[in-house]
């Protein structure tokens, strides 16, 4: 299987890879959309021309965002909504709420390292909020990925996936000692055996999935971070070795876009992306490149999807 390779690069914008492309009739759909690369995300599908809708938590940033988007793109067809990702009824109200294709589904709202957390359900916070959330999202818009005839789904993972493969025998840490990065890292693995399992699953209604890793940008994903003295001398060092460690807001949104839109994407699905290009599989500890191969792995794809499935059907805990 040949690596998708395009023009594009680290240093390449979201308006950069959307530039001479027209999605005017296209709905697009972006989680986490007020703030971090999520608006920059929607405002350059909106520049292009898409209908976009920012599914956020704080209706009042979204409603702001979604204003600072129209008035620097000229598109007034953005729109927002609410959506809150670790509460069912929250994405059961989204999904119900929805009418008509959906043509690009962009699953980029996420949280970062926080402390340890379980929902109600008894799911580690971060596993829940960045792939079982999004799971229950895509899945109750499928028909309406269905109805588009050629959608993708976008998934914002992370180089952090290198930090742990999805441990099914205790995904939720009731049982080994938390770790912020090995809980975010099985999450962000997760992402990608998502794209992989769903573009396997939803093949025969035209719908494909990838996802991508935006790079090193500093937003508010970082706010769990601020004390991690660790984190921030390893970050730090990797700034003095490379002075564009860091990629701007813009830059980090570019690969999430290019997914989204570019005509090269066309019914590509299940593959891993970072600064516009597929990656490479790159295995051990060294590098900060690549994917490793446990996050692309069809069988892992589809256990944790049958898991996945399983913990969705289950009773909230603080409801029985």
């Amino acid at each position: 299987m040949t690596r998708i390779a395009t023009q594009f690069g680290r240093g390449s914008t979201a308006a950069d890879v959307v530039r001479g492309i027209d999605l005017a009739g296209r709905r697009i759909v972006v989680t986490g959309a007020a703030s971090g690369i999520g608006v920059e995300t929607a405002r350059a599908l909106a520049g292009a021309g898409a209908t976009v809708t920012l599914a956020v938590r704080n209706l009042t940033a979204g409603e702001e965002t979604a204003r600072d988007i129209t008035a620097t793109t000229g598109n007034p067809d953005v729109d927002v909504r609410s959506l809150d990702l670790l509460d069912r009824s929250s994405i059961a109200e989204f999904t119900e709420a929805w009418n008509g294709p959906l043509h690009v589904l962009v699953n980029n709202a996420g949280v970062m390292a926080s402390p340890e957390a379980h929902t109600p359900e008894g799911w580690e916070e971060q596993f829940a909020t960045n792939h079982l959330g999004h799971l229950a999202l895509t899945l109750g818009l499928r028909d309406a990925l269905a109805a588009a005839g050629n959608a993708r789904i976008v998934a914002v993972s992370s180089s952090a996936h290198r930090m742990s493969p999805v441990i099914f025998d205790d995904i939720h840490f009731e049982r080994r000692t938390y770790g912020p990065w090995a809980a975010y890292g099985q999450s962000k693995t997760a992402n990608a055996l998502f794209a992989v399992e769903a573009t396997r699953r939803f093949a025969t209604d035209g719908i494909t999935a990838n996802s991508l890793m935006p790079g090193a940008i500093r937003t508010n994903l970082q706010r769990h971070v601020e004390s991690d003295t660790a984190t921030l001398a390893r970050w730090a060092a990797a700034e003095r070795e490379n002075a564009n460690f860091w990629k701007s807001v813009e830059q980090g949104a570019a690969t999430s876009v290019l997914l989204a839109a570019s005509p090269d994407l066309e019914g590509i699905g299940g593959r891993y992306f970072e600064d516009c290009n597929e990656a490479e599989v790159v295995e051990g500890d060294g590098g900060t490149r690549g994917v490793r191969s446990y996050a692309l792995d069809p069988a892992a794809a589809e256990r944790l999807w049958d898991a996945s499935l399983a913990m969705l059907a289950a009773p909230v805990l603080a409801a029985c």
